[in-house]
């Protein structure tokens, strides 16, 4: 008897973790949990121990469905001049956050070939941002 029960708590916890995963999978777009970090900040301290931890955090604790960190702005220059900082992208990309970047501000700064070899996908984020937030994305900025 003493056998039977830890077979019987691995079943079940197998078949609450295959019926989560189904529901994950069958959920419609609509009902998704996503966000938008928008991260324009130049400062490296409000970067990794506010902006990237929180993002990171996000996607790698199931927080949200869907995570994006979007570099905007000064950020771009300060992230292309950090390798603590393209560290922590890189890692973040592998842990499935989606990481977008300004072209007309990457280009400001001269860093768009930079930031693209990181990984990140740089475009044009106005019309971007403004889907994000009429499709009721959750925005935070940093």
């Amino acid at each position: 008897m003493k056998a039977i029960l830890p077979l019987l708590l691995l079943i079940l916890c197998t078949s609450i973790l295959i019926g989560s995963n189904k529901k994950n999978e069958n959920m419609k777009e609509s009902e998704k949990q996503r966000l938008a970090v928008v991260w324009t900040s130049s400062d490296p301290e409000v970067a990794e121990k506010v902006c990237f931890m929180y993002t990171q955090n996000a996607k790698l604790k199931g927080w949200f469905d869907e995570v994006v960190l979007v570099v905007w702005g000064p950020s771009a220059k300060l992230l292309s001049e950090n390798k603590v900082l393209q560290d922590r992208v890189k890692q973040m990309i592998a842990d499935g956050v989606k990481v977008e970047a300004c072209v007309a501000c990457a280009n400001m700064y001269g860093v768009a070939d930079q930031l693209a070899a990181l990984g990140i996908e740089v475009k044009a984020m106005g019309p971007v941002l403004t889907v994000y937030l009429k499709e009721n994305w959750k925005v935070l900025t940093f």
